[in-house]
Parts: structure tokens; sequence; C-alpha cells
């Protein structure tokens, strides 16, 4: 597992079906129908009810949920693979269902959740998971892949941590056949490969072009020396070049001690009118102690974040009120963590969403685009898709590109400094 990854899933905080982005939605009762830039006339046809991803259609979440057909493969152990849902098109999940000492995994467990409530909602008839254990190593990702691929799978979703992905995709594209990861470590995405999770520079993009267009022209930096915040220092860099916004400082520290380079930015605070801090959630009340103590007002300059701050840790901190980062907005996941509380008696990590997203999916192009359905023309296609966390679509790249909102922190909570986009306008969100 990577340190972004791990990072991704420590920091926790709805779509019926997943539908073209830039696609308009018309309401007639449980069932939406989609009249849209591809075509898909019935791709919400038999999608059970569920949380509302659009103004437009109603919150069900109340609503039961249709059944799910779920069994063990013959002659596999039912707790390394097993089949949810019964449609003819199969599907691999590859996921964590144990970690390295062979415990059941609670992030493992809340995918497969998720990945059986899409099925649920979507209806059991257009695809069948074969649900495969990578026991949180890179063996048992190649030999779960194998055993999906054999079984016929033709799309693989997952896995979650970097080197299974890696090793997945390298079996998946021998076979011609594509994979949706969750992966937050754009090194493994490639033609093929894609990445369905919220990655890094997404947020640091976001952010960023929000600040400029505010008129922030002189930014500093406080940056881990950890793989996270390398990332997002990369990007902060990039972004602020094509932005035009002059990278005043750069202080790095390691993890935990940061107290000196706040010092440091705090001595040519008349220098900048922005701060962006590429911290997780768990260091950030350290932090914030060292901004206060040092005069650093998030009221006075903008204090830039990613989305690891959506965390109640982050909002109540004093020093950040005011402070700016990119997410996606709190709606669709709350819709969905009402309903897999509902369903499973306990709270979903916050990559759930990305387990019930990539089997929405699926099974929407399973349902409407015939034998193409997981190519790459329709997996790239550039509307993208809308989901529990906003619209998305893949880049021929691997990677992906998300529409995330900027949320500013007041009182505790969180306010809508700029609403994620709708759809994707022909250079990008």
């Amino acid at each position: 597992m990577g340190l972004i990854e791990l990072v991704a899933i420590m920091s926790d905080g709805g779509s019926r079906c997943l539908l073209p982005a830039r696609t308009p939605l018309v309401k007639h009762r449980s069932v939406t129908k989609l009249l849209g830039t591809l075509g898909l006339a019935s791709l919400l046809a038999g999608c059970g009810p569920s949380g509302s991803i659009s103004p437009s259609i109603p919150d069900v979440s109340g609503a039961p949920t249709i059944g799910v057909e779920s069994q063990a493969l013959p002659g596999l152990d039912g707790n390394n693979a097993n089949q949810i849902g019964s449609g003819p098109v199969r599907v691999g999940l590859i996921l964590p269902l144990t970690g390295p000492g062979g415990t059941p995994s609670v992030v493992g467990t809340a995918l497969r959740n998720a990945a059986e409530l899409a099925v649920s909602e979507a209806g059991s008839q257009s695809i069948s998971l074969l649900v495969k254990d990578d026991q949180s190593a890179p063996a048992g990702a190649q030999a779960a892949a194998q055993l999906a691929l054999n079984e016929g799978a033709e799309l693989i979703v997952g896995p979650l941590f970097s080197p299974n992905v890696r090793e997945v995709g390298r079996l998946a594209r021998s076979a011609g056949k594509p994979v949706i990861a969750f992966s937050t470590d754009t090194s493994t995405a490639t033609r093929g490969v894609y990445l369905l999770s919220f990655l890094v520079e997404g947020y640091v993009d976001r952010v960023m072009d929000y600040a400029a267009s505010k008129g922030r022209k002189s930014i500093a930096a406080l940056i881990p020396d950890n793989d996270y915040g390398r990332v997002a220092e990369a990007e902060f860099q990039a972004v602020a070049a094509r932005d035009n916004i002059r990278v005043q400082q750069i202080e790095h520290y390691k993890p935990g001690a940061s107290g000196a380079a706040v010092q440091k930015i705090a001595a040519n605070l008349a220098q900048i009118d922005g701060l962006f801090i590429a911290e997780a959630a768990d260091g950030m009340p350290a932090i914030a102690t060292q901004l206060q103590s040092a005069g650093i007002d998030g009221r006075k300059i903008s204090i830039l974040g990613t989305g690891l701050w959506n965390d109640a840790r982050v909002l109540k901190l004093p020093a950040l009120q005011g402070a700016l980062f990119a997410s996606p907005e709190n709606a669709g996941f709350n819709s969905f963590a009402q309903r897999y509380r509902a369903k499973y008696g306990s709270d979903p990590t916050r990559v759930a969403t990305l387990a019930y997203d990539a089997v929405s999916l699926a099974a929407a192009l399973a349902r409407t685009q015939g034998a193409q359905r997981f190519s790459e023309g329709v997996l790239t296609a550039p509307s993208g898709f809308n989901g529990t966390d906003g619209v998305f679509r893949f880049r021929a790249d691997g990677q992906n590109e998300r529409g995330l909102s900027v949320l500013e922190i007041n009182a505790g909570t969180t306010s809508t400094a700029s609403p994620s986009p709708k759809s994707f306008g022909a250079g990008g969100t």
C-alpha cells in the first residue's frame, strides 16, 4: 500500500445509476429516464430507488431496494470468491477483503458492501460480480485476476492498492480486458487501466484554479516530506505556472514537525495572499495550532487544502475557519451513506462510493451498450458519467477528471464557495 492510498483511506468523512454527464433528467415516480448525448434512452430502466444525484431527482432513500442474488461459486472458497447478481455479463471485483495478517479488512468489506448495494439498486439481472479477495498482496491480486478472467470476466473492478493494480492491470491488458481500479497512485494508470479514485492532482488543480479566479497572485506552500506531499507539490507548482501565480516560498517539514516551517512562512506573511497546505486530516490539528501562534489567519489570507480536509477534526479548528479546499460535494455521499446504513447497519468508509460507482457504471453499460459496453470509446466518452460524488470521466491515459466543488470552512462545517460543475465542457470541467 502506498502512503497516498493509506492517507486517503484513513481520511473518511447517490446515484441510482451512473448517467452520461451533460444529460437532461426527467422525473417519473421512482424511475428516471435518460435523454442525452450518447442516445442511451434506456440507461436508467430498471434502476432501483436510491438517493438523489441531481436536483431534479427526489431523494427516496427510504424506499426498499431490490433484492440481490449472492452465492458462492462452485468449487471455490466462498470467502474468497462469490457471485453477486445473476446477469449474463461477468465482471470481476477484486478487493482487499482480508489484510496481511488474515484478519477481515474494514475497507475491503465496505467496498464489497457498496458493490452489492449498487447491484441491488441497479437490478441483479444486468451483471454478475465475481468477487475475489486479493488478501492485500500483489500475489493475491494476480491469482484473483487470473481466476476472474478464467471465469469469463469482461471487466475488472478494483483492486485498491497500487502494487496490486499493477499486477491486475498486466494480466487484464494481456487478455484485452479493461480495469477500473481504486488506487490514488497515478503511475498505475495506463491505457485500459482506469483510476476512479480521488486523485491528489485533481484536488490541487481545482483549489488553485479557484484561488487564481479570486485574484490570488502570490502563494506559499507547506509540504510534508512524504509521497502525498511530493505529488501535491509537483501539481501545485505546475498549476501555479499555468495560472500565473507566483510561488513565493515552499517550506518542507518532516511529518509531525512542522513548527519551524510555519514560522518561516509567517516571517514572509506580507509577501503572500495565499497558503497551500498539503497535509492530511490527522496532521492538521497540530499545524492549525502553529498557524494561530504564528498569527496566520485564514480570514486574512486564503488557506488552501485538499479533499482530505473534509473531516470533522479539521472543520472545527479555529485557525482554519475561512479556509478553502476542493472536494466532492457532500450530498451524494450523505445519501449513499444513509442507504448503506439502512442495509448494513454500519457507516461506510469514504472510499466505498468508488466501488458503488464503478459497479453502477458496469451495470448501466452492460444494459445499454451491447458488445461495445466496456470498449475504450465507451469508457472514455468525453461527456463522462454522473456518479455519487459528481461528474467524472476517464482519460485515455487511465487517469480521471472529476467535477469538484470548492468548500469553505465556517463555524465547524462547510459552505459551498464554488459548486461542482454538472457537466464537462470541451476542454475540462
